[in-house]
């Protein structure tokens, strides 16, 4: 009678495992284990599926990209959520969209904007920030930028995140809304040194001059998003 119950035992175990990891993989959260740059992006092969990039501005200057093929009239999602951890209250990065027809802001002179193509500055959250739950990995967040991107053209798009202010901190990057099971397998061990602060940087950053892309855009490119 003992086999029964071990058995037993050891399928609830099981369930309960998979019930507690699973549906925190549904939106594949993926670290930075390496700083992204604009050689070296992270690279998403659908942009559609739903993917949770914890990354982190670990510098005045630091810019993350990432990056994926596009198809015209694609929307994408993109949304930035801030850990809550000590001192990151006010932490507010910017986040734009780089490809090719976009059009809506202008970024400090840092960002690398492919030759021509246009950017999209998502509009920041005004007032106090509003304050998500996540049931599954039971962490809190801030809520900052979330838009609908349509994209205007086939072709290669890049996201850029960045601080105006030189803030340093830790971010978590959405990008996608189609939930499909994935993501870092390690994703709890390393979520326990991730949810730790960062410390201030000393230099005081000096004001970034405007950017422009690498070679002029036709005149007359109309802004091609769209807000959900």
């Amino acid at each position: 009678m003992r086999r029964p119950t071990l058995l037993a035992l050891l399928v609830a175990l099981l369930v309960l495992t998979l019930a507690d990891v699973t549906p925190a993989l549904a939106h594949q959260p993926y670290f930075e284990d390496v700083d992204t740059t604009a050689d070296k992006p992270w690279s998403l092969a659908d942009p559609t599926v739903s993917v949770a990039l914890y990354f982190t501005l670990e510098s005045a200057t630091d810019v993350d990209y990432v990056a994926f093929e596009g198809s015209a009239g694609q929307s994408i999602l993109v949304s930035m959520v801030i850990p809550q951890i000590a001192g990151q209250e006010t932490f507010t990065p910017q986040v734009a969209v780089l490809g090719p027809g976009l059009s809506g802001g202008q970024l400090p002179a840092p960002i690398t904007i492919p030759a021509e193509n246009g950017a999209y500055l998502l509009a920041p959250v005004l007032g106090e920030a509003p304050i998500f739950f996540e049931p599954f990995s039971r962490t809190r967040y801030y809520q900052r930028q979330e838009e609908r991107v349509t994209l205007p053209a086939d072709g290669r798009y890049v996201v850029a995140v960045w601080s105006d202010s030189g803030a340093v901190g830790r971010y978590t990057l959405a990008i996608g809304d189609q939930e499909i099971f994935g993501g870092d397998p390690a994703f709890r061990s390393k979520m326990s040194s991730y949810w730790q602060p960062l410390p201030t940087p000393s230099p005081t950053p000096t004001v970034m001059p405007t950017a422009t892309p690498q070679a002029s855009k036709t005149s007359g490119t109309e802004s091609a998003h769209g807000c959900q």
